[in-house]
């Protein structure tokens, strides 16, 4: 494996994503709503930022750009082209299907809309891993905010389904616990589902991150993906809206 990447909180609830290409050193980060933990990430993995990452144009996943654009004027900012009036002046405008280059490894552009509808996704499949956003997170999904968005998040979670199952989705909330929660409302019975609500309970408790999960992980519990179709989805997700 090329490339390391690592879960690093902000905000209340946030992840942005560091990462590290072992044979360049060039370091990324993705989606930074704050730039103050994405400094202390870049100076402790080596102080120069090569690239950030954004996957939608939401502030609390872009509200740190500015300032390490003026802190690191090297660093190539890469968004979509979909989102481009909304997103901080990009360096690279992508599409779906597009490569990006970082260091010695390549990511493959996945539009997948439904949280938003430029949302975009980077898959490093070498690495096993896809930079997320908010389209996906354990064991749940991303809250449909834009027209269409349903059918759109649907969509989106059919095209997931059929990534290798040992892809790692490095999601952009922690909001494992609630949604397992929930899952189990779904499937009370669901063996894998309470494995992974208690794994990631003792996560918590130890003051660690529950993501990245697995693709695998996620098609044995979670609601969304084992929906048998577009309206059980989305009564699913409309019930989640109103669980507390």
């Amino acid at each position: 494996m090329s490339v390391k990447v690592e879960a690093v909180p902000c905000l209340e609830d946030n992840y942005l994503w560091l990462l590290k290409d072992g044979p360049t050193g060039a370091i990324g980060i993705c989606d930074p709503g704050e730039a103050g933990p994405a400094i202390a990430a870049v100076e402790a993995a080596g102080g120069t930022l090569d690239a950030i990452f954004l996957t939608h144009h939401h502030g609390d996943h872009i509200n740190g750009v500015e300032e390490l654009r003026a802190r690191y004027p090297q660093a190539r900012v890469i968004g979509g082209k979909p989102d481009l009036h909304r997103l901080p002046k990009l360096d690279e405008a992508v599409g779906e299907g597009d490569e990006v280059v970082f260091g010695a490894a390549r990511a493959t552009v996945m539009h997948l809309p439904g949280h938003t509808t430029g949302h975009i996704a980077f898959h490093f499949a070498a690495d096993h891993f896809l930079l997320c956003g908010d389209i996906v997170f354990a064991l749940g999904c991303g809250r449909p905010l834009e027209a269409g968005g349903m059918e759109a998040l649907y969509k989106s979670f059919k095209r997931l389904a059929k990534l290798p199952p040992n892809t790692r989705f490095c999601c952009g909330h922690e909001y494992t616990e609630t949604n397992a929660r929930f899952a189990l409302t779904i499937e009370p019975e669901n063996k894998a589902l309470r494995a992974e609500a208690e794994a990631a309970a003792a996560l918590r408790a130890a003051g660690r991150p529950t993501v990245p999960t697995t693709l695998a992980q996620e098609l044995s519990g979670n609601p969304y993906f084992r929906a048998r179709d577009l309206a059980e989805f989305t009564a699913r997700r409309e019930a989640k809206n109103h669980f507390r």
